[in-house]
């Protein structure tokens, strides 16, 4: 979530190499000319889709100067506890548009790992406890205290509010892969990337890390076609009791 997560998929928190991008690209717009990447109930509904982003500023706005002071309180413990920026940005794979274009965007959260973090995940490979193009360790050990803490219950997630805001995320949806993910999904797998994003979504509320990734994949696929006003609200009320109880977190 995460990525760590909540997916998040990764725990790698590494830089992106601009070879990623380079790689990735020619892949997906090959899927995007089959019928993989159909475009979902969702592209036809304006009405949804104009709702839906005005939420995604109201709320996002709301979010972000209600938790400003907590999170500069946060952002002062992290760096006390483990020196470096306390906010960690990483390059994500949004959506594919109809003719194939890829849209890159820095997914921030707040940092839960030593800032070393990324020379030390080839040293971890073989302990990966995930299936498909995740990669996740339960006890990993290079997540801070305070990391384990806000990745529980998904507060490190809470700096994406600003990507929502900007139109990169949307309150509700997929969550976005690394661009090492894309580039080993099947056609399947791919038609997730055929919605914008989002902060939280089925999967994140029924299970997170409890789950494989083709669980993740159906979840996805299913929120795509069941997507509505209703839906959202109730996914953001059910990630909010997550949040509280940890549930599914790695």
């Amino acid at each position: 979530m995460t990525i760590e997560e909540s997916a998040m998929a990764v725990d790698g928190e590494g830089a992106l190499e601009a070879s990623d991008v380079a790689f990735l690209a020619p892949e997906l717009v090959v899927e995007a000319e089959g019928p993989v990447l159909a475009a979902p109930r969702e592209e036809g509904r304006l009405a949804y889709r104009f709702l839906k982003r005005a939420f995604d500023i109201a709320f996002s706005l709301c979010v972000i100067i209600v938790l400003l002071v907590p999170s500069l309180l946060l952002c002062l413990a992290i760096r006390i506890e483990s020196p470096g920026n306390p906010i960690y940005s990483q390059k994500r794979v949004g959506r594919i548009g109809k003719s194939g274009e890829v849209e890159m965007f820095d997914m921030y959260k707040f940092r839960s790992m030593h800032k070393d973090a990324d020379e030390r995940l080839a040293d971890l490979e073989d302990l990966n406890e995930a299936d498909g193009p995740l990669f996740k360790i339960k006890d990993d050990p290079r997540v801070t205290r305070i990391g384990r803490f806000i990745r529980r219950h998904s507060i490190d997630e809470l700096p994406q509010f600003l990507n929502c805001l900007l139109g990169q995320l949307s309150c509700v949806g997929p969550r976005p892969p690394l661009p090492s993910e894309v580039a080993q999904y099947d056609e399947r797998a791919t038609r997730r990337l055929s919605v914008k994003p989002g902060l939280t979504g089925y999967w994140q509320v029924s299970g997170r890390s409890d789950m494989t990734f083709d669980d993740m994949v159906d979840l996805d696929l299913k929120y795509i076609e069941e997507c509505d006003v209703a839906t959202d609200l109730k996914v953001i009320a059910r990630t909010v009791v997550v949040m509280f109880t940890g549930k599914g977190a790695c």
